[in-house]
């Protein structure tokens, strides 16, 4: 349960364990409280904005993590329960933004220590891996995360699939978040980002992956001239995607192989995501790069 924010101080509670912020505090082991204690899974850029639009104050466990997780969090108002037990023993809702490789490890965890509230998994994962997830659980809503993070209204969707969705979806009501809850099964959510994910980040790949292929063969300023001639502003794309991608390359190597799954699930051929997986599985080590360029990126791409 969520007690309510300074506004309406209501005092300690006596049968529970109190984490306050200046947004307001969390409680658990109480009943005298009306809103549902939400906590949240390893949040990085996105999951601590997430997090910070919710209409409660959510719980995150801060052990172990850097100090610049720490930094984030409390930016964003998130309030530190300490361990992952301790998050879990706390929350009756849990949501799950993690990178896509460990999305099922996470789950696992969770399930081990007893969860029995609701699970929101809003990782970039196959609808075939987010139903083997949803067995573990007996509350379980599907996410799809689409956009940047919602630092202002109208950058990022959160698509949500489930029984319980409509009670997810209302942590952000009037909020820079916009939560939107689909008729479809678990997995639907997760089959709308993959198909989104697969051409914003699929293409991408393509894209850094034929520059490096044009520059391979001597011809970087011929595909760039074509490039302004019969594509305007490709090549500004181009060079503005390898600026900044390699930072995130290390999560999109396994978001790639999850649509890579997806798309053989359904009969379509995965090679396209299988390629962009190895694209960015040579950009991973750029993540705390400072310069990036399409020059970096041609040399990781293409080897010594």
């Amino acid at each position: 349960m969520v007690a309510p924010g300074p506004q309406g101080d209501t005092g300690s509670p006596p049968n529970g364990t109190e984490h306050c912020t200046e947004r307001g505090c969390a409680v658990s082991g109480t009943s005298i409280v009306a809103v549902m204690n939400v906590g949240i899974l390893h949040p990085g850029a996105m999951g601590a904005v997430l997090a910070g639009e919710a209409s409660v104050p959510v719980l995150w466990a801060g052990d172990g993590r850097s100090p610049q997780t720490h930094e984030r969090a409390r930016t964003h108002g998130l309030v530190d329960t300490g361990s992952v037990s301790d998050l879990v023993a706390a929350s009756e809702m849990l949501i799950s933004v993690c990178p896509p490789h460990a999305a099922v490890d996470v789950a696992a965890e969770v399930e081990g220590l007893g969860f029995e509230g609701i699970y929101v998994d809003a990782n970039a994962i196959a609808p075939a891996t987010v139903r083997e997830i949803a067995t573990r659980f007996d509350r379980f809503v599907d996410g799809g995360i689409v956009g940047p993070p919602p630092t202002e209204p109208g950058l990022a969707r959160f698509y949500l699939a489930g029984a319980d969705a409509e009670t997810v979806a209302a942590l952000w009501v009037g909020s820079n978040l916009d939560a939107r809850v689909l008729d479809g099964d678990v997995g639907s959510a997760s089959a709308l980002k993959a198909a989104y994910a697969g051409w914003t980040k699929g293409s991408a790949a393509l894209m850094l992956a034929v520059r490096a292929y044009a520059e391979a063969n001597g011809l970087g300023d011929e595909i760039i001239e074509e490039w302004e001639t019969s594509i305007p502003g490709l090549a500004g794309r181009v060079d503005g995607t390898a600026s900044r991608i390699g930072r995130k390359a290390w999560r999109f190597e396994g978001e790639m192989a999850e649509i890579a799954a997806a798309m053989e699930e359904v009969g379509l051929p995965g090679g396209f995501h299988d390629a962009a997986q190895e694209i960015y599985r040579r950009l991973s080590d750029l993540k705390d790069v400072e310069e990036q360029s399409v020059e970096v990126v041609n040399r990781r791409l293409l080897g010594p």
